[in-house]
């Protein structure tokens, strides 16, 4: 236990910057922690509350009791500490609500931009839809391609190479097209996760070979404009399958990032060419073939790269308006920027990306929930939805461990996105009820029925597939925080798979407003779970099924 307490500490001492937590306030959290884990052990000695001080820690900070400090300094302003931290205006954020509504502002923003269009997402589908998405960036490429002098626009496309490989019309014959006509200004990189090779690579079948790890990000970019959400490219995504989508407009700092980040991924991914070979840019690493630590160790090197160095742009660019707002600052310098047109309006919200690439050691969206979840305050709310429910044991202690109310939205059966499915994967959402089963029979066994309820999303013809958490401080019928991204919360989305999304912290009542009635939204096609849930009949579980998901819990 020594040598895990030693590891925690220079865990958090290489996150935290040095002053901002002292040694006897670290050891007085990680003290209550070991207290509520004792209590808990009382009453059942087989259930750990240590669970997350085993698993990888997380920064420990404690925030101040009120939602915004006298200068203005929100109280999660702690997260800067590990990503850079882009002030906007709230003006510039709008919540979609529907799949159409994403499809349309897709299509729109493609044939829109003159610069750049940047697309990461788990695959692109086969479909009339997505073959539409196809014609849209050809068109546009051919209207650069005819502009006076040198074509601008390049486009940049990440997608998963084990998902974009399944069958014989797949993702990569959808883009060939656009490789063979436009090969100077498209990219299309296939990440291959490094954890799929030898034996197992040959002897794992296509789909099954999926489980291993994936490229799940999804992040749509045009221009200056960003889309992040958890919908893939593909008409469930556009039509019937519900998930949250979020548009950042003119945010050209936020933009630069993401893209630095899917060039980066894309530089240690395999590169599609013309005649749908794939090869490995020049002196990088094999992801399957090569030394995996050394191709692990370049890949975090690049991805922490564009981290770190969009943090510390972020600071030097928060300390220069700083300093240009305090008393004496040049009048003129001030009165040259209005003149020029550069002068913002001072940020109402705050974006933060939260990076998941556990395969390359990279845990900052682990770190960042874990810590919301144990900071989250007495008669705080917290509404955490996932289209597949599966929590990580560490987020399931806290949950069941900590003081704030918790509304959970799941899939019921018939929404989940493997219902009816052919083979093993038509048990999968079986093997889900039978997760959410236990969890809530501790939730019951705890008595927190009242502060932690589950529910279930149903709506005849959809599936279910929205993702992200929403955080109400005590007292406030508005949420000041949100995540939002492709993480699942669940085993895959910590451990295996390459995972993004942002913290989206707001003082602004319209985009409060907003996000509360996305919610209300998403929680107004659910029912609450209770007991008689699971006396339904198509809640019955086999038994194979319930003896296998323990032991294949973890891929899926």
């Amino acid at each position: 236990m020594a040598a895990g307490g030693a590891a925690l500490w220079r865990r958090l001492s290489a996150w935290l910057p040095r002053g901002r937590l002292g040694l006897a306030a670290l050891l007085g959290r990680l003290s209550d922690r070991l207290s509520r884990g004792r209590d808990r052990r009382a009453r059942r000695s087989s259930w750990l509350l240590l669970a997350p001080l085993l698993t990888p820690p997380v920064p420990v900070i404690t925030a101040p009791p009120c939602s915004l400090c006298p200068e203005g300094a929100h109280r999660f302003q702690w997260i800067r500490n590990l990503v850079p931290e882009f002030g906007i205006s709230s003006s510039h954020v709008k919540v979609l609500s529907s799949p159409s509504e994403f499809y349309e502002l897709l299509k729109v923003q493609i044939k829109a931009a003159k610069q750049r269009v940047v697309m990461a997402s788990l695959y692109l589908g086969t479909g009339l839809h997505e073959q539409e998405l196809v014609y849209c960036l050809e068109e546009t490429l051919e209207k650069s391609l005819q502009a006076k002098g040198s074509p601008d626009l390049r486009v940049s496309i990440l997608l998963d190479y084990t998902r974009g490989s399944r069958g014989r019309k797949n993702s990569r014959t959808m883009l060939i097209p656009l490789l063979q006509r436009f090969p100077k200004q498209v990219r299309v990189s296939l990440f291959h996760t490094p954890n799929l090779r030898g034996l197992l690579r040959l002897l794992i079948p296509e789909r099954f070979n999926e489980t291993i790890g994936l490229q799940h990000i999804k992040v749509y970019l045009f221009d200056d404009n960003v889309i992040l959400s958890g919908a893939n490219l593909s008409d469930l995504y556009f039509t019937n399958r519900q998930d949250r989508y979020v548009l950042l407009r003119d945010s050209p700092e936020i933009a630069d990032f993401f893209t630095e980040l899917v060039d980066a991924i894309g530089d240690v991914s395999l590169q599609l060419q013309q005649d749908d070979t794939v090869q490995m840019m020049e002196g990088m690493v094999h992801p399957y073939q090569g030394d995996k630590v050394a191709y692990c160790e370049i890949a975090n090197r690049r991805v922490m790269e564009v981290i770190n160095s969009a943090r510390t742009r972020q600071e030097q660019l928060h300390a220069k308006t700083f300093h240009s707002s305090q008393p004496g600052s040049s009048h003129l310098s001030q009165q040259g920027s209005q003149a020029s047109g550069d002068l913002k309006p001072e940020p109402d919200t705050w974006i933060y990306p939260l990076i998941q690439m556990k395969p390359f050691g990279i845990q900052i969206d682990e770190m960042v929930t874990e810590t919301l979840l144990t900071e989250a305050e007495r008669d705080a709310r917290i509404y955490l939805t996932t289209g597949y429910f599966n929590l990580t044991q560490a987020y399931m202690d806290l949950i069941l461990g900590t003081r704030a109310e918790y509304r959970i939205l799941l899939a019921s059966p018939e929404v989940n996105g493997f219902f009816g499915a052919k083979g093993v994967a038509g048990a999968i959402p079986a093997a889900y009820v039978y997760i959410e089963r236990q969890f809530y029979s501790e939730v019951c066994y705890l008595q927190q029925q009242e502060r932690v309820q589950l529910q279930e999303y149903s709506r005849a013809g959809w599936t279910f597939h929205a993702k992200g958490l929403w955080l109400y401080l005590a007292g406030s019928d508005l949420p000041c925080l949100t995540l939002i991204g492709s993480p699942n919360f669940g085993y895959r989305s910590v451990h295996r798979d390459l995972e993004a999304q942002v913290a989206i912290v707001t003082e602004n009542k319209a985009l409060q407003q907003q996000l509360h009635q996305e919610q209300e939204q998403l929680y107004l096609c659910s029912g609450v779970v209770s007991t008689s849930t699971f006396e339904q009949p198509n809640r019955y579980v086999k038994l194979w099924v319930k003896l296998v998901t323990p032991l294949i819990k973890n891929f899926f």
